[in-house]
């Protein structure tokens, strides 16, 4: 594969630049695997002088890892196959930190089977592949082994408990590792720094029984840690105190389910950036090295922050406000960089990627309604940009269907907003319609491309997707709208938004199915069993049936948010049955596909495969797809467009499109 799938060229003119891009063509529908494989390009990364760009690109099924010049040029290519690889990162001009994950559970080890990340570099000037964390002077299946300042021999997972930190020690690249240690059995989160090249590694601090975060300082030193008592649910922040090994408590608080969390370093490099839950959602303020607070930052609707690329001070944050994506500077002359930038796209939405230490070069993901989502490398210094390649390039800008933005209110009054995706070719009169559920439930939809809702449309379908009560992303009072309505009104917006289309006469109520995944899977079997009479068909992928048993099944910090969503206070409450589509096989009267991954670690196989056998045993229409080597997310292009083929089989069975 190339660089470059759809390669255009783009002069950006920072003023007010104009794309010029060819125009819709003849309606064309692209075969399912062009959206159900794995994407074209799944991240780009600049290395840090701006010369080298790093593409994690695949074929649809397997992965590879190109590595070319950004003046252009032949890449190198590196085969990863199947391995599922999360991030790239540079280390220094020469080296490129790979990290990946696989399902497993170690053995003598205590817990449930998990995904676990594992570390590679590649040194570009051997093209040599070498695991991270596996140094190990015995072989055991728990990992590596180190000494400590004492010289006692330390046992420590291969695997990390985080990803990759790069910093800058003595003006050099210098690699951190977030490594899981044991002492008197107890694992603890460790920071390793570690030479790929040479296999050196050595730890710089402990954590202790309780640590669940370090934050390094741009130097690599440790300046703050955080630690979370589960049992208590006392959290609490520390301080490394200057000249000394010792840590100083500034900050705790009892937080049983929203917890606070350190986001990195304030804006003076210093500080601890934080983010504390109130009732508005989360606050941003620092806390200076002598543990002052600031007041909260004067940022609004911050989703995440944005740090400086070599000192790793903050220096702006961004935000999905409503359906736009904003990103707010506080210097004034990186917003009107950026703003230069944005505009250079003409309106499309533009997403930040990757730059150069210096902040001069961007690799930008641009989502465009007409081209669909790709990258572009911008110069700000040259006042120039270039495409650089489409995410998905199987699907033309033709292949594209429209979405557009909704807003109705629930029967109860509330406000809700969604998107609705049409077929193209068709006119929006009396479509069939699938309800495509998200996920979380504390998560949203949002108004970019989407490869399942694409693929859905492609075949004739208006795909709706609803922000019910519950998603993130509206405010705090919009979140706890859905305390409680677990199964209830989060299910009923759902449906409340298939009578609005049905009102304006753009789909037909009598061909409408429900498909999603996760939380989206316990909607779709919802509704087939709590809200009857909607839909002809329900495919649930990695869904729920039995709220008990995940309640059940988790710790305690879990349990509180559950059971706050679900509107009950203890594992025996009748409300958790009530809910639970398992319990009411019999309602069913419409065909339910369920589809699951085998390694699923987050939705365990079990509650799929126990609404299987109660549907069967009741005589209920009923297909079932096992998902070897797959996981929660679809990580695998191979079992991906498995799903999507066995759901779109599904739904043009029970719900023809034509």
């Amino acid at each position: 594969m190339r660089l470059g799938g759809r390669v255009r060229s783009i002069r950006i003119l920072l003023a007010a630049a104009a794309l010029a891009l060819a125009g819709p063509s003849a309606v064309h529908a692209a075969p399912l695997s062009a959206y159900g494989g794995l994407p074209s390009i799944d991240e780009i990364r600049l290395s840090p002088d701006g010369s080298t760009l790093a593409v994690i690109a695949s074929d649809g099924v397997k992965r590879s890892l190109l590595v070319r010049p950004t003046a252009g040029g032949a890449p190198k290519v590196f085969a990863v196959g199947e391995a599922k690889v999360r991030r790239i990162d540079w280390l220094g001009t020469d080296q490129l930190i790979i990290t990946t994950s696989q399902t497993g559970k170690p053995i003598d080890l205590l817990g449930p089977r998990r995904e676990w990340l594992m570390g590679f570099s590649l040194d570009l000037k051997d093209d040599k592949v070498r695991p991270l964390l596996a140094k190990s002077l015995a072989k055991t299946t728990t990992g590596t082994h180190f000494r400590d300042a004492g010289s006692d021999l330390i046992g420590a997972m291969n695997t990390m408990a985080g990803p990759p930190l790069v910093r800058l020690v003595d003006g050099k690249p210098t690699l951190f590792l977030q490594a899981i240690a044991f002492k008197d059995t107890q694992g603890l989160l460790t920071i390793v720094q570690s030479n790929p090249r040479n296999g050196a590694q050595k730890i710089v601090e402990f954590g202790g029984n309780d640590t669940d975060e370090i934050l390094l300082g741009a130097d690599g030193a440790p300046v703050a840690r955080s630690d979370y008592d589960g049992k208590s649910g006392r959290w609490s922040l520390k301080l490394r105190r200057p000249g000394s090994g010792s840590w100083a408590e500034v900050r705790s608080v009892a937080a049983k389910i929203d917890r606070p969390y350190m986001v990195g370093l304030g804006r003076d490099g210093q500080s601890v950036l934080l983010a504390e839950p109130d009732a508005s959602g989360y606050l941003l303020r620092e806390v200076g090295p002598d543990g002052a607070a600031s007041d909260p930052l004067d940022v609004r609707d911050a989703d995440g922050a944005i740090f400086d690329p070599e000192t790793h001070r903050l220096i702006g944050v961004q935000a999905l406000v409503g359906d736009e994506r904003r990103y707010t500077f506080f210097d004034p002359r990186d917003q009107k960089a950026w703003n230069a930038v944005q505009a250079a796209f003409k309106g499309d939405p533009v997403r930040l990627e990757s730059w150069t230490q210096d902040r001069q070069k961007i690799v930008v993901a641009v989502d465009s309604a007409r081209d669909g989502p790709g990258y572009a490398l911008v110069d700000l210094g040259a006042r120039k940009g270039a495409w650089l390649a489409a995410r998905y390039e199987k699907i033309l800008p033709e292949d594209i269907a429209k979405v557009q933005a909704l807003r109705f209110k629930a029967s109860d009054g509330l406000q809700l907003t969604g998107y609705l995706t049409l077929p193209n070719g068709q006119p929006a009169r009396n479509l069939p319609l699938v309800v495509l559920a998200h996920g979380g439930p504390e998560a949203r939809d949002t108004p970019g491309f989407d490869w399942w809702s694409q693929a859905i449309a492609s075949r004739g379908y208006a795909v709706l997707r609803v922000n019910f009560r519950g998603s993130d992303g509206f405010g705090r009072g919009f979140v706890e709208a859905g305390y409680g309505q677990w199964g209830r009104k989060m299910q009923t917006d759902l449906s409340d938004g298939v009578r609005h289309l049905a009102a304006q006469g753009l789909v037909d109520p009598k061909r409408v199915c429900i498909a999603g995944a996760s939380y989206g899977g316990y909607a779709a079997l919802a509704g087939a069993t709590l809200d009857p009479g909607v839909y002809r068909c329900a495919a649930s992928v990695a869904g729920l049936s039995d709220l008990r048993r995940l309640v059940e099944d988790e710790g305690r910090v879990s349990q509180r948010y559950w059971k706050r969503f679900m509107g009950v206070q203890k594992l025996g409450d009748p409300a958790l049955a009530e809910i639970s589509p398992l319990t009411h096989v019999g309602r069913v009267s419409i065909p339910i596909l369920l589809v699951h991954g085998r390694d699923d670690t987050v939705v365990p196989l079990e509650q799929s495969r126990i609404m299987a056998e109660a549907l069967q045993k009741a005589g209920k229409p009923v297909e079932y797809v096992v998902q070897d080597g797959e996981d929660h997310w679809l990580s695998r292009g191979e079992t991906r467009l498995q799903m999507l083929t066995a759901t779109m089989a599904f739904i043009e069975k029970h719900n023809p499109p034509n």
